[in-house]
């Protein structure tokens, strides 16, 4: 047995204490939310009626730094600190130079990033007294984290999952109400926004979001809980790039290129996060590859405006990259990347060009994702699989260069529920959906009436 180390962990001891905030390191002013009546900036009280006020100032917070509360660290044991991998076999099945390393977020109970936020706003919602959370989920992760996190904490939970996914993973509902929450398949009948969606049977995470906000809305002991764009969740998710600093370090190496996959930006940001402030205070040279669906292309094709988080338009106005917050993404596999738009904070680094943007159709994903699990044994989620695809053509190219080059790539989470997609692709079924110009520029028309962000 060689002496080459594949696996890298850290002791409990060693989980972050902060969590590490992005803004104050940001180039200029953050461009701020806009109440959509007034076109203000949105404050503290337009967000108060869905969540509370612990995670509100978390939103707008302008310290460097976020103590994590103890007992939150505390159910973080139960996963954390995650494994970084030395990818050597994927190296050698490459013939690459380049040296490429991945940080394993499904080995929580959820299987995937996602509960890094989940327990994050469930035990800052039980400190306020709040008794029900409600929430929309795309490929399932999120919604199979909030209901695992809301088991332990003793709140209910209710989740609005996307049509397509709820049809093509059954078993990511029966994991959520196996903890307890009750699904909904959205666009359903038990909302005016949803009842308002039915020509979109499909779904998206956009109309899943209004019903959920609509609910919350109505209820004053139930909050709304979102899984990604906001800047308290990718806050949550920083927990993932600080543990991996200190792997990269035990391995004795610094990466060149950093990445991960996007769809609202929580999982990507959370690894890139403590990575890119060291970028932006001059300590490293790292690029950064955010890599999404060609089906839905927003940080590649979409337009910086201010826009609805949701469909129906409930939410405050975001400064972002956006497809329009009607357009509908065809029924891709990787349902967690079926987003219009994308983290404000993450926009805004890919405005400052400190972050690219990669998009790749469904099969190239899927391709890169079997290679990798016949070589190292994991069988990645379809969201990931984007980020497999960039990482292995960035070793092809090392390659070609004939240049070693340190490769970081967050493996969000497993594909253990997501067979029917490799059903497809295995059995070269699976199709490469068209994304839809004219649908999209539909969309654009229907952007509201905003002011334009320099």
């Amino acid at each position: 047995m060689s002496d080459e180390t594949v696996k890298y962990t850290l002791p409990e001891r060693e989980l972050p204490t902060h969590w590490v905030n992005i803004i104050p390191d940001l180039p200029g002013d953050p461009v701020p939310p806009l109440n959509p009546q007034t076109l203000e900036p949105a404050g503290p009280a337009d967000l108060a009626p869905i969540f509370p006020e612990a995670l509100i100032r978390q939103e707008v917070s302008p310290e460097p730094l976020v103590e994590i509360p103890d007992e939150v660290r505390e159910v973080y044991k139960l996963w954390r600190p995650t494994p970084l991998y030395r990818a050597r076999r994927l190296e050698k099945a490459l013939d690459t130079p380049a040296h490429i390393y991945f940080k394993y977020e499904g080995v929580s109970p959820a299987g995937s990033h996602k509960p890094n936020s989940a327990v994050a706003q469930a035990y800052e919602n039980k400190q306020a007294g709040i008794k029900r959370l409600v929430t929309e989920t795309g490929a399932g992760q999120w919604g199979s984290a909030l209901a695992f996190a809301c088991s332990l904490l003793g709140l209910e939970c209710v989740v609005y999952m996307v049509g397509a996914s709820y049809d093509q993973k059954p078993y990511r509902r029966s994991m959520m109400q196996t903890w307890g929450a009750t699904v909904h398949r959205s666009p359903s009948d038990t909302t005016d926004a949803g009842r308002s969606q039915q020509g979109h049977p499909t779904g998206s995470l956009g109309i899943a979001i209004s019903e959920a906000v609509e609910v919350a809305a109505k209820d004053p002991e139930t909050n709304y809980s979102l899984g990604s764009v906001l800047n308290h969740v990718c806050l949550h998710q920083t927990v993932i790039g600080q543990e991996a600093l200190a792997q990269m370090q035990m391995a004795g190496e610094e990466p060149d290129v950093v990445i991960g996959c996007v769809g609202g930006g929580s999982n990507f940001a959370g690894l890139i996060f403590p990575f890119v402030r060291r970028v932006l205070r001059g300590e490293a040279k790292t690029r950064f590859i955010g890599a999404e669906p060609a089906a839905c292309p927003t940080l590649t094709r979409g337009v910086y405006r201010y826009d609805f988080g949701d469909t129906v338009g409930m939410t405050p106005l975001l400064p972002m990259y956006t497809l329009g917050h009607d357009f509908v993404p065809p029924p891709v596999h990787a349902g967690g990347l079926r987003y219009h738009g994308d983290a404000p904070l993450l926009c805004a680094l890919v405005k400052e060009g400190i972050v690219e943007a990669r998009a790749y159709a469904q099969n190239p994903a899927f391709e890169a994702a079997v290679r990798f699990a016949r070589s190292e044994g994991i069988v990645p989620g379809p969201e990931p699989a984007h980020a497999i695809r960039a990482a292995v053509d960035e070793a092809l190219a090392a390659r070609e260069a004939g240049e070693k080059r340190v490769i970081l790539f967050g493996l969000s989470g497993h594909g253990h529920f997501d067979m029917a997609a490799y059903d497809a692709y295995l059995a070269g079924t699976l199709e490469d959906v068209e994304f839809s110009e004219a649908d999209m520029q539909a969309a654009l028309d229907r952007l509201p009436d905003a002011p334009a962000i320099a």
